[in-house]
């Protein structure tokens, strides 16, 4: 099947350095603005990994974000983002990264290369069927993501992925391919803009519907939230405060009392 990289296509803008300051931000946010629309074209496809991750969370299994370069970081920060939002274990949700955590922050030369690193990387937390691995690749072709993917589909593991290239090798592979694709980047290959955009609402996204379908959200609240500072401790004040129709003060006692908001309400519930 003919596979052509649109992620690698010469941008639709030449001459670059000589544009102005307002050229050069109008023309990103121009092409920035197809995104969400590109997502929009995805979501039979999104919902179906969804309901894949639902199902194996709900049975005791975990999620695994698995990628390369901005990829792999995009994967990291969803999955660190699960447990301060919702409360959840920092096991449930695991961003893995070629080249492991110093890549979060350095380039690490050739990581994405390897055909074996992927699927040790996961064997490092004890991956099993009960698990869902969702490849995470702009390109399409990363050998790092691809292999891995493989290695699980050999062991009955559901894989999916996102990636902004259709017919890529990446596609093929995943049981469940997410494809985003939103053509050549302003500037030429940079796929950590319009591709990483959409790789980011797409992450949004699952993991979200994830949890709201596990239980983790009450209302439009986040009642699992972790409590990890005064911002995020005056918001759980005021939740109680809006839901039991009390005052900020009494809202503060019980949280402090119970520790979370979810505890609260039902132990205020069940006291009233």
């Amino acid at each position: 099947m003919n596979f052509i990289k649109t992620t690698e296509q010469d941008s639709n803008y030449n001459h670059l350095e000589k544009m102005s300051v307002t050229d050069l931000l109008s023309n990103i946010n121009n092409e920035d603005k197809m995104v969400p629309l590109a997502v929009e074209k995805a979501l039979p496809q999104i919902e179906n990994l969804t309901t894949q991750i639902v199902h194996k969370l709900q049975n005791g299994g975990r999620i695994f974000y698995i990628g390369a370069g901005t990829s792999g970081r995009l994967g990291v920060l969803d999955a660190s983002e699960c447990p301060p939002t919702f409360g959840v274990s920092p096991e449930l949700v695991v961003g893995i990264i070629a080249g492991g955590d110093i890549a979060i922050r350095n380039a690490v030369e050739f990581a994405e290369d390897s055909k074996n690193q992927g699927w040790l990387d996961l064997q490092e937390h004890h991956i099993s069927n009960k698990d869902v691995v969702v490849g995470i690749a702009a390109s399409g072709t990363t050998p790092y993501v691809i292999s891995a993917l493989e290695a699980c589909n050999k062991n009955n593991i559901v894989t999916g992925c996102i990636t902004c290239n259709k017919n890529c090798p990446l596609g093929h592979v995943a049981q469940f391919p997410i494809e985003v694709v939103v053509g050549p980047e302003f500037v030429t290959g940079s796929s950590r803009m319009k591709a990483g955009t959409a790789q980011k609402l797409v992450l949004n996204m699952l993991s979200t519907a994830t949890m709201i379908q596990l239980g983790k959200v009450k209302g439009n609240k986040m009642v699992d939230m972790q409590l990890s500072n005064k911002k995020l401790v005056k918001r759980g004040q005021k939740m109680l405060a809006m839901e039991l129709n009390i005052d900020e003060n009494e809202a503060s006692e019980l949280l402090s009392k119970y520790g979370n908001v979810r505890n609260a309400l039902k132990n205020y519930k069940n006291e009233h």
